[in-house]
């Protein structure tokens, strides 16, 4: 009986911590292992198929349904319906159905052809083809079909179609080089290592002959963490095991540079990809304008039920005398006498419900969802958007987080590669003291190029000159860089060598910065062939290092090392880092001279690194290579085993030198900064530099100005005094005084303000953030975060209702009418009218407004930046805004009733001596209140295009022309028509001309006086700006604002 899978079980899972890894295997090829190896447990893994899209056929219509009905207006209007539908109520259930209906189908049309857009994108991705290995020979596929375990072609400059294990490349030294720009926006190119097993296999016939399993951890979304090792089985000996970290591994998203050619064996595919777990939607994002709707409406929910109870509890009142409950013309059935009271009442309240719902705009969700989609496209439109050089524009892959473009209000950025170049130039290094600058000029000229001047005293010695070849061989063998001819490089810097022209290729430009700087002092490195890294020495003689090993840098240890074996047998190990974590470690150097010179150079803005040494015997080296396997190749814990053994190895080392770097900053990157201060919008800078690196960088981009005052959270300081008394201090520096601060609203930052900017390093962040002993949260976590808000700039180093307004018009009279028709629940207005409020005859304007409205041009936002704060952090969205515009409301609301009822009380208003019905009274009423919602927005709007002259006074006509159809023609699909020729009556008589001029202007007269007054006495910014621009809009002979939406000031370039 073959027992081998039960063995395998049981080792696997019982045989200790190493082994309880939540892990995969991968059979390299779908090939078994060996028999006697192991048990074959193939695993079920998902294809290579890529869905971005939220819904399918199948699920669109319940899911659509069931995110709608949780917004708050279209649950309720879902509840009124069906109550129409239940109880008798004073309205039709069309007049909350179609709403509804128009609203959850126009907003399931955009989310479909939304949905409809990433479904074509992720069927282009998914067909894309993609070469194999099956066989030996190369077959093509659709990418869609990859599955774990198959090998994988991927050519120069393609993209990797899954997550790959390395196997081999074109290139002898099994290297290849990437970037990964779509994944974590570094341009820079990455190198990648195949397994060193595996590297020597460059043909399809090669590479079908490997004999593999992969184990390695469960799929998981860190994009520079990876876990696992790889059995290479023989047919003779037992397996050869080699650890695979994170440098092996090439990523989904991630394209092939500078390599003709890589195989690699797909390890996670699909939606198990490091890219595809990156952008999985966790939750639906709901926009500040969003939720602050969704809180308005409670409130007007709140009401809603007032005016009901209200109604209901006056309705009894009033029916309390027996001539009122019961008239002789309306007499009850005796059903009706035995009914239950409080039933009755139930129901009345819930007929008062429906009769007043229209408070709550359902109509307003499917306007704001317009409006973002419209809204997409015009940023797809702008022209200022394209860019020449890639050929492409703004791309808007969802609308729903559109408005939150214009409510950012804190910047987070890198100060590599985005307040900087990233262009790193070699400036000078430092030598036991002895400063050497390539290109130095004295008396003028330049000297050779491998030349170099000694900038403090003396030459060094004999033993000095000794440290200072040694110095310069670290440099160049303390590194990741690769080789390649000039001929078969896209684009990277070439080095100046007199030999054949080669260029230099890292992941990290301050490698190439100094491995060219180096070079011009003498040394010169070539390449790295079968595991040799060979070096041009000042004699020009060819070096050769044996390279037994890598310790890898990262931004914990923030050093990285190299294990090297001279042609004389000698072993070295080189050390270069951050001056905090190389000082600690060194037990012999000239460490004050050299910290003094990296202090010096940090001040000044230049990136600074220490290099360190020490050498070893090979029994030292021997124990080194041990532990260094066996945290390698461990699938549990290895990050901390392999931190362990590098902390044992990086110690007791001999302090030879520190390099300096200039990365100059980007073009206009001071202006941009300057810019989005003035606009109130605070930014932190985010860098792993030392801090008087970053700070210097910081004042030369303007993050922190002239006036600034320095607020230090570092760990230097934290060794002097407790974080609770540091935060404490800080506290009272910064949130005693900022009542007395002083902005001017209108410039923006005052210059003679006192200004605050915060310094913290990353070790008193993990600090400040780390969690309570018992779980929670830190208290010094909210301190913390006043004082970041009170200040203009942080530097952390060292890191790793206008519409609803117009509706609280519109129903008002409706409650107000209730007084006058004994609580009867009586309507005012036509079930057309009640209709086609939202749906027609207000939406079209509004949404246009909210398309192209401009308070100011956008030539004046760009010069006076310190306007968007009169819109920041959803000030037009506020309660004192939205308090107004409901009080506006009551105030129309008032003045439409008891205008038109005053006016036309006993009063005989045509020619034949009749007088107004109650139809007529709430025409009148309706008309009033659409010609003033309407001219309130014309009031509100300024900038005028021919687009908002038509929708405004078209959807007037519009209103018009639809009265006088509804009422002039008897429809026979009605099967009665109680407005006929009400309008047709209403307009043909002169009192009711009259009331409509005057209660619309009497309407309009407190937002002119608003207008006036508060643009005369308490201007904002922007409107300072529009009167001074309309007053040198003649002398200047500026152009309409018309003419953007008309045709273009100037031709533009042609996109092809």
């Amino acid at each position: 009986m073959d027992c081998t899978l039960v063995r395998t079980l049981v080792h696997r899972y019982c045989a200790g911590e190493e082994d309880c890894v939540d892990s995969r295997t991968v059979y390299v090829g779908h090939r078994e292992p060996p028999p006697g190896a192991e048990a074959y447990i193939p695993h079920r893994c998902p294809d290579n198929r890529i869905v971005s899209s939220k819904y399918t056929f199948w699920n669109f219509i319940p899911k659509n349904l069931f995110e709608q009905f949780r917004r708050i207006a279209n649950f309720y209007f879902l509840i009124i319906f069906l109550v129409q539908l239940i109880i008798d109520t004073p309205t039709s259930p069309v007049t909350s159905g179609l709403p509804l209906f128009f609203v959850i189908t126009v907003t399931a049309i955009k989310q479909g052809y939304e949905d409809w857009l990433r479904h074509k994108a992720d069927s282009a991705v998914n067909q894309c083809p993609v070469h194999f290995v099956q066989h030996g020979r190369l077959v093509r596929k659709q990418s869609r079909k990859l599955r774990v375990g198959d090998i994988v072609m991927v050519k120069e400059d393609e993209t990797f179609p899954c997550d790959l294990i390395f196997l081999s490349s074109s290139r002898a030294d099994g290297t290849c080089h990437v970037t990964t720009a779509s994944l974590d926006g570094e341009s820079s190119h990455k190198t990648h290592y195949a397994v060193q097993d595996t590297k020597g296999f460059h043909t399809e016939e090669d590479i079908d002959s490997l004999h593999a399993t992969i184990e390695c951890e469960r799929p998981q979304p860190d994009l520079y963490k990876f876990v696992g090792r790889i059995n290479v089985y023989s047919d003779l000996n037992d397996p050869v095991v080699r650890p695979l970290g994170s440098e092996n591994l090439l990523l989904r998203g991630a394209a092939l540079k500078n390599t003709e050619k890589i195989f690699g064996v797909a390890v996670y595919t699909g939606m198990e990809t490091k890219m595809a777990l990156n952008y999985q939607s966790k939750s639906q994002k709901r926009s500040a304008v969003e939720k602050s709707m969704n809180v308005f409406l409670i409130v007007y929910l709140c009401i809603l039920i007032s005016k009901a109870l209200i109604n209901t509890v006056m309705k009894y009142v009033w029916q309390s005398e027996p001539f009122r409950d019961e008239p002789w013309y309306n007499q009850k059935t005796e059903a009706e006498r035995q009914r239950n009271l409080l039933l009755r009442a139930f129901t009345d309240f819930l007929a008062f419900m429906v009769l007043f719902n229209y408070i709550i705009p359902v109509s307003m969700y499917v306007t704001v969802e317009m409006q973002k989609f419209l809204g997409s496209y015009f940023i797809t439109w702008d022209e200022e958007m394209f860019d020449e050089e890639t050929g492409e524009g703004p791309l808007v892959n969802t609308s729903d987080l559109n408005e939150e473009l214009g409510q950012v209000e804190y910047v987070f950025t890198d100060k590599t590669g985005t307040l900087t170049e990233n262009n790193m130039e070699f400036k000078e290094c430092c030598v036991e003291g002895h400063v050497y600058v390539p290109h130095a000029v004295c008396n003028g000229q330049v000297l050779p190029a491998a030349a170099a001047i000694d900038m403090i005293d003396t030459s060094p010695g004999a033993g000095g000159r000794e440290r200072e070849e040694l110095f310069f061989r670290a440099v160049c063998l303390c590194h990741t860089v690769q080789v390649k001819d000039d001929a078969e490089v896209d684009g990277p810097r070439k080095s100046p060598d007199s030999g054949k022209r080669c260029a230099y290729i890292s992941s990290s430009p301050d490698e190439v910065a100094l491995v060219e700087g180096i070079q011009r002092l003498g040394f010169t490195y070539l390449r790295l062939k079968e595991n040799y890294m060979e070096l041009r020495n000042r004699d020009n003689d060819i070096e050769r290092f044996e390279l037994l090993e890598i310790l890898s840098f990262d931004s914990v240890r923030r050093r990285m090392s190299v294990i090297v074996k001279s042609a004389t047998g000698e072993i070295y190990l080189f050390c270069k880092g951050a001056d905090s974590s190389i000082f600690p470690r060194v037990v012999e150097g000239k460490v004050d001279q050299i910290r003094s010179r990296v202090e010096r150079n940090a001040v000044e803005g230049l990136r600074t690194l220490c290099v360190a040494y020490k050498r070893l015997m090979q029994e030292e080296y021997e124990g080194i290579y041990k532990l260094l396997q066996a945290a390698r190749v461990a699938l549990h814990d290895r990050e901390r085993k392999l931190a362990e053994a590098y902390e044992q190895i990086e110690k007791d080392l001999i302090l030879l030198g520190a390099t300096a770097v200039e990365d100059r900053l980007q073009e206009k990157a001071a202006d941009t900064i300057e810019a989005l201060q003035k606009a109130g919008i605070k930014v932190w800078v985010l860098t792993g530099d030392k801090m008087e690196t970053a700070a210097a960088a910081c004042y030369a981009c303007r993050l922190f100005r002239r006036n600034t005052q320095l607020l230090e959270v570092t760990t230097k300081r934290l060794e002097e005094q407790s974080l609770h008394d540091v935060l404490c201090e800080l506290s009272k520096t910064v949130l005693h005084r900022s009542a007395s601060l002083t902005r001017d609203s209108f410039s923006g930052l005052s210059a003679d303000m006192q200004d605050y900017g915060l310094i913290i390093d990353g070790a008193a962040l993990s600090l400040i953030m780390k969690p309570c002993e018992d779980g929670s949260s830190s208290h010094y976590r909210e301190l913390f975060l006043d004082i970041c808000r009170n200040c203009s700039a942080v530097l952390c180093c060292r890191m790793a209702p206008l519409q609803k307004a117009q509706n609280v018009c519109f129903i008002f009279p409706q409650f107000l009418y209730q007084f006058f028709c004994g609580f009867s629940q009586q309507t005012l207005y036509d079930t057309a009218y009640l209709t086609l409020y939202n749906i027609s005859f207000t939406s079209l304007p509004i949404l246009l407004h909210s398309l192209t409205e401009q308070h100011v041009s956008m030539d004046t936002l760009k010069r006076d930046p310190a306007l968007y704060r009169d819109i920041a952090k959803n000030a037009l969205l506020r309660w004192r805004v939205f308090i107004y515009w409901t009080f506006l409301g009551v105030f129309d609301a008032l003045v439409f009733f008891f205008g038109a009822y005053f006016m036309f009380e006993n009063t005989t208003v045509t020619s034949n001596g009749q007088v107004f019905g109650n139809w007529t009274f709430g025409t009148l009423v309706f008309t009033v209140m659409v010609f003033t919602v309407t001219l309130k927005l014309a009031l509100d709007t300024h900038y005028w295009t021919w687009i908002n002259h038509f929708v405004i006074w078209g959807s007037l006509l519009f209103y018009v022309i639809f009265s006088l159809l509804w009422g002039g023609i008897i429809w026979p699909f009605l099967s009665y028509q109680r407005m006929y020729y009400v309008f047709i009556r209403m307009l043909s008589s002169g009192p009711a001309w009259l009331a409509i001029v005057l209660l619309v202007a009497v309407s309009l007269l407190p937002d002119v006086l608003k207008k006036v007054l508060c643009r005369q006495l308490w201007p904002s910014a922007t409107e300072r700006v529009q009167r001074s621009s309309s007053r040198r809009a003649p002398a200047d002979a500026a152009p309409s604002p018309d003419r953007p939406l008309l045709m273009d000031p100037e031709p533009r370039p042609r996109r092809e």
